[in-house]
């Protein structure tokens, strides 16, 4: 499916990514643990048994800056900082397993995320691993993936994961091109994505995803066309099409680019369009949000079932009410409920030594917000969604208006019952979110300074 340029540059707008609703930006910088605690608690003893536990662990170590990225990282080549790090996680989930009682926790979904989480040791690994399972149960529909840097992920790592009940692995290859990855600092042989993938399907993983970046310092329609039909030659079960958010206001990192190597904004949709359009000529499914999966993939079958979920991880197939964040910067989410970890690794070990809980910002939901969540996952993982009567005012004032723009451009079909997202619209996805977003519309005139990055 093509899409005229007028229509890609309208709908080119800032709007958040929908990972958690209300999005972080509105959360505000402060939490009262205490109700933290307890809303927790009251979540987890609720569903672990039912639903079980999603668990992201955030590993923030890189050796190198890779310019592009907006991730919370630390750069550093010494590898004694393994030791102290997985110590303080460990003695975070020990703080969690108190509230647990004598629940046992039974994990659903696991994601190693970072950083670089294969900066750890193997051994490193298994041993915090180790250490939460111990004490847990594993649920039988479990999902349990880690990403990974092709240019030190290694054999060692990726049995040490396997053995552990891994099988998926995202591997970050964003673009093949020598002078792109010179630019954002991020030099490594396509070899060693082709060495990582072929040893991980050797020993079994059932899903290796590509991350890939359109949009980057430098890149061209050549550059983007050859690193996509050299990934198409190894077949990644998923690929996820991110488009670079340059947000220097929030990522030092980015000021080091010269602005001027940036695409412009109609170079940057047609190597949107191009992505796409190459995807869907090999086989890939748009699951929706820069997502793609071959038909042989969970998160196709998950999307054409009916039961992709979505939350601070991304797409996933696994839908449960709690996750919890371990590591620094990490968020958890409890349903009615988000908390976020400190940022730096200095006060979040600070925080466990005390026994404290490194909390230092989230956010409570009420009602509405509780309902309009539901909305917005109900159009991000399933296209469609019915409005209660009850929310008709709000909907009337806010969310109306802009369903009636887009059904103009043909990409909502709705009345006061329901909303369809049509074809068209699967590709704008975050825009048709947009409508059911309060905080953001209703603080549309009040922001002088950009949030979010634009949706292509």
């Amino acid at each position: 499916m093509e899409f005229s340029n007028e229509l890609l540059n309208k709908y080119n707008v800032a709007v958040p990514r929908y990972t958690s609703y209300p999005t972080v930006p509105f959360w505000g910088n402060e939490i009262d643990p205490q109700q933290w605690i307890q809303i927790f608690k009251k979540q987890f003893t609720k569903t672990n048994q039912t639903e079980g536990l999603s668990i992201y662990i955030h590993l923030p170590f890189c050796e190198s800056l890779c310019t592009y990225c907006g991730c919370n990282k630390k750069i550093t080549t010494n590898h004694s900082v393994e030791e102290d790090y997985l110590q303080t996680i460990i003695k975070e989930w020990n703080l969690y397993k108190k509230l647990m009682g004598e629940e046992i926790p039974v994990i659903r979904e696991l994601h190693l995320g970072g950083g670089t989480p294969t900066f750890f040791s193997p051994e490193n690994l298994k041993r915090l691993l180790g250490a939460i399972f111990e004490s847990s149960s594993i649920h039988p529909s479990n999902e349990f993936s880690f990403e990974g840097h092709p240019n030190n992920t290694t054999v060692a790592h990726l049995q040490a994961l396997y053995d552990l009940g891994f099988r998926r692995v995202s591997l970050g290859v964003q673009d093949n091109d020598p002078e792109v990855q010179r630019i954002i600092n991020r030099i490594q042989p396509f070899e060693n994505v082709e060495n990582v993938t072929n040893a991980a399907r050797k020993i079994g993983y059932k899903s290796v995803n590509f991350d890939l970046i359109y949009g980057l310092p430098k890149q061209s329609t050549q550059a983007l066309t050859n690193t996509i039909l050299k990934v198409l030659e190894l077949k990644p079960d998923r690929i996820a099409f991110y488009s670079y958010a340059h947000v220097p206001w929030t990522s030092l990192g980015q000021r080091l680019f010269d602005e001027n190597d940036l695409p412009s904004t109609e170079e940057k949709m047609k190597l949107y369009v191009l992505g796409k359009k190459l995807f869907s000529e090999n086989g890939y499914h748009d699951i929706g949000m820069d997502h793609f999966a071959l038909p042989t993939d969970d998160l196709y079958e998950a999307w054409k079932g009916d039961y992709l979920h979505r939350n601070f991880m991304g797409y996933t197939t696994q839908h449960t009410s709690v996750m919890l964040g371990l590591g620094v910067s990490s968020i958890s989410d409890a349903g009615i409920g988000f908390a976020q970890n400190n940022k730096t690794v200095h006060d979040y070990y600070e925080a466990i030594n005390k026994n404290e809980f490194p909390v230092f910002r989230g956010y409570f939901l009420n009602d509405e917000d509780v309902a309009f969540r539901k909305y917005i996952l109900d159009i991000s993982c399933h296209g469609k969604t019915q409005l209660n009567p009850v929310h008709l005012p709000l909907l009337e004032q806010f969310s109306f208006p802009e369903l009636k723009k887009l059904e103009t451009d043909n990409l909502v079909k709705w009345d006061t019952e329901k909303v369809e997202v049509t074809e068209t619209g699967r590709h704008f996805i975050r825009n048709i979110c947009f409508a059911f977003d309060l905080h953001l519309l209703r603080n549309l005139t009040k922001n002088s300074k950009p949030i979010f990055s634009k949706a292509i």
